[in-house]
């Protein structure tokens, strides 16, 4: 009965969670990317770039709601069949509210300086993934592919979802006009240097541990992270004797409570915890519900 509450409470806090996410997100889109003429990454770029041409060629107002609902469906797939049926679904309500949103919201005009709109439309943009992201749902497109990719396949996605990225600032440069396009480069920079400061789940951490209780922090590490150790046995340089270090790689997301784990079971170990830029090999990541 408690742990049907606990589930209850934590399904709640995501939902309105998602739904946070949603608004933020609509708002950074109709506020800030149709403002300044902007152009975001992923299936949203694509779905504004389609809006665009319809609009410019066609003299068609489609809603943004059809489009980028529309475009998910495979993505969404992949993610029922594939990935997690639960994180599917709350990122399948991300897609829909925030596309909902998009067409209900009021245009406001903050600024008309095209760079302010770049930088903090950006921002707006990075804190609605990341919020997505921290509550185990995304907002949908390349995020599935991505993740799918890295669970599924160990492929590093990267390269692909920056070459989707160049394609849709290629042809809204070529269409209307390369000003915006690089505009739009600033845009997804400001999101992506928010979503790395904010999500930390997808960042490493390097623990080099020297401690008198290795198989103990070699346990407490596995137990908290599900990731494994190394013990390597060292030589000190000031006294001349043997101490074992314990070598491991942990989520970033992760290290705070390792840490504070590892000094309350040996308050005189000695840690050194580095942010790790590449990794290859096998990493345990957690699998999406």
């Amino acid at each position: 009965m408690e742990q049907m509450k606990q589930n209850m409470k934590k399904d709640g806090i995501r939902f309105v969670a998602v739904l946070v996410a949603a608004v933020l997100m609509a708002v950074s889109i109709k506020t800030f990317v149709r403002m300044g003429g902007l152009y975001p990454g992923g299936v949203t770029g694509v779905s504004v770039l389609i809006q665009r041409i319809a609009e410019m060629f066609l003299h068609v107002q489609l809603p943004y709601s059809l489009i980028n609902i529309t475009l998910n469906a495979i993505p969404v797939y992949i993610g029922f069949r594939f990935i997690g049926k639960k994180f599917t679904l709350y990122s399948l309500l991300m897609i829909v509210a925030s596309s909902v949103f998009v067409d209900l919201l009021p245009e406001l005009v903050i600024t008309s300086d095209t760079l302010l709109i770049a930088i903090f439309g950006g921002i707006i943009n990075g804190a609605a993934i990341s919020l997505c992201l921290s509550v185990d749902a995304t907002s949908g497109g390349t995020d599935f592919i991505a993740i799918f990719l890295s669970q599924r396949k160990g492929m590093d996605s990267f390269n692909l979802i920056l070459l989707l990225n160049v394609c849709i600032l290629a042809a809204a440069g070529l269409i209307f006009g390369w000003d915006k396009a690089l505009y739009s480069i600033i845009f997804q920079y400001a999101s992506t240097q928010v979503l790395h400061l904010l999500y930390r789940n997808y960042q490493q951490q390097t623990l080099f541990i020297v401690t008198d209780y290795p198989d103990e922090v070699a346990a407490l590490i596995h137990r908290l992270s599900h990731h494994g150790a190394t013990i390597l046995d060292a030589h000190g340089s000031y006294r001349h004797d043997s101490r074992p270090v314990v070598y491991s790689v942990i989520a970033s997301s992760d290290s705070r409570r390792t840490i504070k784990a590892i000094r309350d079971l040996d308050p005189k170990a000695f840690i050194n915890s580095m942010h790790t830029t590449e990794l290859k090999g096998n990493f345990y990541l957690k699998p999406k519900d």
